[in-house]
């Protein structure tokens, strides 16, 4: 029969063996991941912001905003084709939902508890107020078809107001 130290001696050294293998494979793995991954990514997809490729208007929207159509309605729980009266009440109500409460005065020294004051969430706040701003440029984006020929000269200009045509004497 064998020695049980040298049984156990090889038992380590076979898994020793066996790890290192798996983490230089897993080391491999992760330099080839980062050879493909882009450097200024922020962070990882953000629903699908990465797909939005193509050169239209909406993809255009979606890495500008970081955020898709479809997000920003789950966001404000609204359906596709609402008003944007109604997208603005949903807007208010999630904004207040997750401000800070006012100051509370100070409580009288009565010995009753004082409840905490409602949780409120910066971050929350900020994804409502990302949220219409992607729908409001959707619907901007809608409104104003992109010039013909971007490159041509006033192609980025607006178009001239009442109050400067009137100047004019048009």
């Amino acid at each position: 029969m064998s020695n049980p130290p040298k049984l156990l001696i090889s038992i380590v050294v076979a898994a020793t063996r066996i790890l290192g293998k798996a983490f230089l494979e897993a080391g491999r793995q992760a330099v080839k991941n980062a050879k493909h991954a882009p450097q200024n990514a922020i962070g990882a997809d953000v629903a699908g912001v990465s797909n939005a490729t193509s050169g239209t208007i909406t993809d255009q929207l979606t890495r500008q905003h970081r955020m898709t159509l479809d997000e920003a309605h789950l966001i404000l729980n609204i359906k596709r084709g609402e008003s944007m009266e109604n997208v603005l009440k949903h807007y208010e109500h999630l904004f207040k939902a997750n401000s800070p409460p006012p100051p509370l005065p100070k409580p009288q020294a009565t010995g009753g508890k004082v409840p905490p004051p409602p949780a409120h969430s910066h971050y929350l706040q900020s994804k409502v107020v990302r949220a219409r701003e992607r729908i409001e440029a959707e619907v901007k984006a809608g409104e104003s078809p992109a010039p013909a020929n971007p490159g041509a000269p006033g192609a980025d200009t607006p178009p001239p107001s009442t109050a400067s045509r009137a100047a004019d004497g048009s």
